[in-house]
């Protein structure tokens, strides 16, 4: 008998051991996915900043002529006044496309979560499996004292009329 309790406790040791390892490579396996899927979206946005880039870097040229041949038809030098906000935009664009403003953009969050941690936190904090009962028991409690409320408003409504 003691063979058989023997060989059934290394049976469920070794079980129990499987099942950790396997929980573990199933939650690398989500963090890579994760990680490579945050890497993908970020591609993405780069790739909008760049075509976006070059939209409006064409606008910007085709803007600037025409500033610049008002200005010279007319000698106001007003004509020329909105290439500064343009060009702030277009460079702004530029460094987001092309140059370390995300560098300077994730060096700036790694400080935000060092330094500033309670401007990121949850408010009320990570829910619980707990919490998550208590306001899925209360949501339940809402509805059945609605569905009681709109009963009595019926009832009274049938007794004294609408708005009685």
């Amino acid at each position: 008998m003691g063979n058989v309790n023997k060989a059934m406790n290394e049976a469920t040791r070794k079980n129990q051991e499987f099942m950790l390892e396997t929980q573990r490579i199933q939650l690398e396996r989500q963090i890579h996915m994760q990680n490579e899927m945050r890497e993908k979206m970020m591609s993405m946005q780069i790739a909008r900043s760049r075509e976006l880039l070059y939209w409006f870097g064409t606008f910007y040229i085709v803007a600037g002529i025409g500033m610049i041949a008002g200005f010279r038809r007319t000698r106001k030098p007003g004509t020329l006044v909105p290439l500064l906000p343009l060009s702030f935009i277009l460079f702004y664009q530029a460094d987001l496309a092309y140059g370390s403003k995300l560098n300077r953009i994730k060096m700036e969050a790694e400080n935000i979560i060092l330094f500033e941690r309670d401007l990121v936190s949850i408010p009320m904090g990570v829910p619980t499996p707990s919490s998550i009962d208590e306001a899925r028991e209360r949501q339940e409690e809402s509805k059945r004292l609605n569905k009681k409320d709109k009963v009595v408003l019926h009832d009274l409504d049938r007794l004294y009329g609408p708005h009685g």
